[in-house]
């Protein structure tokens, strides 16, 4: 059974969430500047950081991650 691929714009997101909930800076995003990419990244990287200032358990990350 084929795994059916998330599609590119969630995953940025997604991975910009864990880049700044870890406290990674923003310039580290792997996307051109000015795409659709990029900014689904920073929105990722942004409540990622507001989530870790927030007190937010790696457990709870691990969880909201997975329900995104």
């Amino acid at each position: 059974m084929k795994r059916q691929k998330r599609d590119s714009s969630h995953r940025a997101f997604i991975k910009g969430y864990q880049a700044g909930y870890h406290g990674r800076n923003k310039t580290l995003c792997p996307h051109a500047e000015e795409t659709t990419l990029a900014q689904d990244w920073c929105n990722g990287w942004r409540e990622g950081r507001e989530d870790n200032w927030s007190g937010y358990k790696e457990q709870a990350v691990q969880q909201k991650v997975s329900n995104l």
